[in-house]
């Protein structure tokens, strides 16, 4: 049995202790021989296996996330969790069906797959042409981060959502760039949660004024399941693009109340169209990848002072 784990979880779990790569490569050993050790994680189609911090030498507890097919192990997540939190986020089915997303476990393991896949992809690119944007990306979050944020949320994460999270919590971009199509930024968890805050607080506003409007002229906002999760850009958390819990797809906020927009995307394929820009950029038609340095630049939101060091990216 092949074990692997992307260049991507090796570099940020490298920082998590001396030990960990050794660790790592133990663990892998491990799975090679029993690949059925772990257990559910709570993610469909991810299980899930601690390694305890007193094992190895300058290696702290971990929880480490696989996903198993007929031939290979992939490593999906990599994090150090204290023994006193939970390590797995929590699945609430109930809440599922009230979101309106009917709860499909073999469709649920496809869109793991899809999500880590999309998002290697991006990174796979980053890592090879645009270093300063791969090193602006954050390590995953931790699975006990993510429950907390549903918790201070009050609704259930869509798993496509927790998966990427898992992978990256956030870019904190390169010279003032975030790495997705427009230099927009995936958001920090708790620019998440500000973001989402900020909004609900606007929308409880509009139902104190819809209270006295006729009902084909109230206001909505903002809905409980939208989720803030993509920012116009690193530092700019003004408007960008948030993920609908009810249906799956993005659409477009703003922190000024303008009209909502929807989008034709679901997370998936708005990171699958990315990647596939990456890859072959002359047949990229939404936006234009290429680089500014060692930096990912979109050529939509290019400033014009940077013009003439913009350079198209060939693949």
């Amino acid at each position: 049995m092949n074990v692997e784990i992307p260049p991507l979880i090796r570099d940020t779990a490298s920082q998590f202790g001396a030990g960990v790569p050794y660790a790592l490569k133990v663990l892998a050993g491990q799975l090679a021989d029993d690949p059925d050790m772990g257990e559910p994680s709570g993610l469909p189609g991810i299980f899930m296996v601690r390694i305890d911090g007193d094992t190895f030498e300058d290696c702290p507890a971990l929880a480490i996330g696989y996903i198993r097919e007929p031939d290979r192990i992939e490593i999906r997540y990599v994090n150090p969790v204290p023994s006193s939190e939970p390590t797995v986020p929590a699945q609430k089915e109930e809440q599922g069906q009230e979101q309106g997303r009917p709860i499909d476990p073999a469709a649920e393991v496809v869109t793991v797959r899809e999500i880590a896949d999309a998002w290697h992809r991006v990174t796979r690119r980053l890592q090879r042409n645009a270093p300063d944007s791969y090193a602006a990306l954050r390590a995953g979050a931790g699975p006990a981060a993510i429950a907390a944020l549903e918790g201070d949320l009050g609704i259930q994460i869509p798993v496509e959502l927790s998966v990427l999270w898992l992978l990256t919590a956030g870019d904190d971009g390169a010279n003032g760039w975030g790495c997705l199509p427009g230099n927009r930024a995936l958001m920090t968890l708790d620019a998440v949660a500000a973001a989402y805050r900020l909004k609900m607080d606007d929308q409880a506003r509009q139902d104190t004024l819809n209270a006295d409007r006729p009902e084909d002229e109230r206001i909505t906002v903002w809905k409980p399941t939208w989720i803030p999760v993509v920012a116009v850009g690193p530092a700019d958390s003004t408007s960008g693009l948030y993920l609908d819990a009810a249906t799956g797809y993005l659409g477009r906020w703003s922190r000024y109340n303008e009209a909502p927009g929807e989008e034709l995307d679901t997370l998936v394929t708005y990171l699958e169209e990315a990647a596939d820009m990456l890859e072959a950029p002359a047949l990229a038609t939404r936006d234009k990848p290429g680089l500014i340095g060692g930096t990912l630049v979109w050529l939509s939101s290019i400033d014009r002072a940077q013009e003439d060091r913009w350079q198209p990216l060939t693949g």
